[in-house]
């Protein structure tokens, strides 16, 4: 049986992630596991990642979850960054006085500032938490039956500014552009939070489920 490897450092929202890849997996096993050899034997790839991205960081540089990913990405299957494991695979946060991460997109992840306004110049709060529609770039697999501008759910203090334009395939508007979703190859990572984002949500998981890997 093929295997979705849900990879557990002890900073991700495991249960909701995996309970949601085991509703649309089709005959797909959904692993939730620190094993190495377990991850590299999956056929699909998800980091997850709630909390702050220093704490993150060190438990996946400890766990050496850092070799595993990168490993993961090279050989090329399917591979899926939630929320601050969306995050972790940028170069570097500044969040926590700056950290640096896996460096796996062009990106670099911002705090929103304070204050954060909106266009009508009233306060926005931090973190955004709540929904917001995600504009679509180009025709990625991971939107299959998800209209533009369909409402995701976010939980986030800090976002991504993306260093290469062509790898944007998501953007909400937050006080400002956001970031919210970037693919290369057969990497594809979302600021937002899928588990949480009732049908659409289900349905990109679905999606990535049954992607090749390949655009």
């Amino acid at each position: 049986m093929k295997t979705i490897a849900v990879i557990d450092y002890g900073m991700g929202n495991l249960h909701s992630v995996s309970k949601a890849l085991e509703h649309v997996a089709n005959d797909q096993q959904v692993i939730v596991t620190s094993d190495p050899e377990v991850i590299r034997n999956a056929e699909h790839v998800v980091l997850p990642g709630v909390g702050a991205i220093r704490d993150c960081m060190a438990e996946i540089r400890r766990l050496g979850v850092d070799k595993v990913v990168r490993e993961n990405i090279a050989s090329g299957k399917p591979f899926l960054g939630i929320c601050v494991g969306y995050q972790a695979l940028m170069q570097d946060s500044e969040e926590n006085d700056g950290v640096d991460c896996l460096a796996q997109f062009d990106g670099h992840v911002r705090f929103f500032g304070d204050p954060l306004l909106d266009e009508q110049g009233e306060k926005l709060k931090v973190p955004h938490m709540g929904w917001n529609k995600v504009r679509q770039s180009g025709n990625h697999p991971i939107w299959q039956g998800i209209e533009d501008d369909t409402r995701f759910y976010f939980v986030h203090s800090y976002y991504v500014e993306a260093g290469n334009p062509a790898q944007v395939i998501g953007e909400t508007t937050y006080g400002k552009t956001c970031h919210v979703a970037l693919a290369h190859d057969n990497v594809v990572a979302v600021q937002f939070h899928p588990e949480k984002s009732h049908h659409a949500g289900l349905q990109l998981l679905k999606n990535f489920a049954g992607w090749n890997g390949q655009v």
